[in-house]
């Protein structure tokens, strides 16, 4: 089970312990964190993360190639999860990138901010989050 984050902080469950993700919460808050992570960032954990970071600095004809590789790459080591489609919407020096994704016959969407920290997605659970990612029904 994972710790849940807000905004780069841990969440109390109101008990004195931490609250954690389960299901497909644990699986679209790991996404997210492999998304938003430098990759590289981490000395003993080099391949986490994605480049993502580096995407609105190409020309904007190869952004969307280097988006879908970028992710590929961020969630290789994801295997319950299939890739199913990457987005990305462009807005001058800021972006924000919608990755579709199939995990165990049902549709998980996740989006990220480029040039900015949000991120935010969307699966088969109804709890819900504030600042850096949600999670909320199809």
């Amino acid at each position: 089970m994972e710790l849940k984050l807000v905004n780069g902080d841990y969440v109390p469950d109101g008990a004195g312990g931490l609250c954690r993700l389960s299901g497909a919460e644990e699986v679209l808050g790991r996404v997210l964190y492999r998304l938003t992570a430098r990759r590289g960032g981490l000395p003993f954990l080099p391949r986490l993360g994605s480049r993502l970071y580096l995407l609105l600095g190409e020309k904007p004809s190869r952004r969307q190639a280097l988006a879908t590789q970028y992710v590929a790459e961020a969630l290789e080591e994801e295997r319950e999860l299939k890739l199913t489609g990457v987005e990305l919407e462009q807005q001058g020096d800021r972006g924000r990138l919608r990755v579709f994704l199939e995990w165990q016959g049902g549709p998980l969407s996740v989006t990220v901010g480029l040039g900015d920290a949000g991120g935010t997605a969307e699966g088969l659970s109804s709890a819900r989050t504030e600042g850096g990612g949600g999670y909320q029904n199809r």
